[in-house]
């Protein structure tokens, strides 16, 4: 799956978006562009679970 998180420009930003996707589901892989403000998760989840918690770590993100 696809997300856009507008509000990830940096090093530090990816590690607050690692830190929620992994709150959801420790086992996803995450595949991130932080220029292009992007990443593919690879999970077993749903791809709306994810934009809750991006949500609460301050990073509201879209499903692309």
């Amino acid at each position: 799956m696809q997300i856009h998180i507008p509000d990830m420009a940096c090093g530090g930003c990816l590690r607050g978006v690692t830190r929620a996707i992994h709150s959801v589901d420790p086992r996803a892989a995450i595949e991130a562009d932080p220029p292009a403000r992007a990443d593919a998760i690879t999970s077993s989840q749903p791809a709306t679970a994810f934009l809750p918690a991006l949500a609460a770590a301050g990073f509201p993100a879209q499903l692309r």
